[in-house]
């Protein structure tokens, strides 16, 4: 049996050769760079295919209330929503506000944990994007100490 980790890694390897040799469809690159490259919270989940987003307590966002170092700043996100397509974490005054995003299928735990980086103290959003293109979210303000997106 497979782990979770070894199933992402894979997974990882797999993507990163077919974008390698052009197998990988250039619209999904596309679609993910201008995500990716958002400056808002709405832009972002727009250019993911999600409508404009409401609060959900079927969404968790877990994090530190105060961050010392924001160049790694721990995050979860998990949702009991039924037929989420796409997670997405985001940091309000970033520069770029998508820090991280996650494709779910149905075999998917919706449980994930990652770290992002915050130049400043900010609202942290995880972003749970169904089927139908509904997005629904939950928020937590995080106070960042020391900058980590270079200043």
């Amino acid at each position: 049996m497979q782990t979770r980790r070894e199933t992402l890694k894979h997974s990882a390897a797999v993507a990163s050769l077919l974008a390698a040799t052009g197998l990988f469809p250039h619209y999904v690159q596309a679609f993910e760079k201008a995500a990716f490259e958002a400056k808002t919270i709405n832009e972002a989940i727009k250019a993911m295919g999600g409508a404009v987003p409401v609060e959900s307590k079927d969404v968790t966002i877990t994090g530190p209330d105060i961050a010392e170092n924001g160049a790694v700043v721990p995050f979860g996100a998990s949702t009991s929503l039924p037929n989420v397509k796409r997670v997405l974490l985001l940091v309000e005054k970033n520069p770029s506000a998508l820090v991280a995003m996650f494709n779910v299928s149905p075999e998917v735990d919706v449980n994930f944990a990652t770290r992002a980086k915050m130049g400043q103290s900010s609202d942290v959003y995880a972003v749970a994007i169904t089927n139908d293109g509904k997005a629904f979210f939950a928020k937590k303000e995080v106070k960042v100490t020391l900058g980590g997106c270079g200043g």
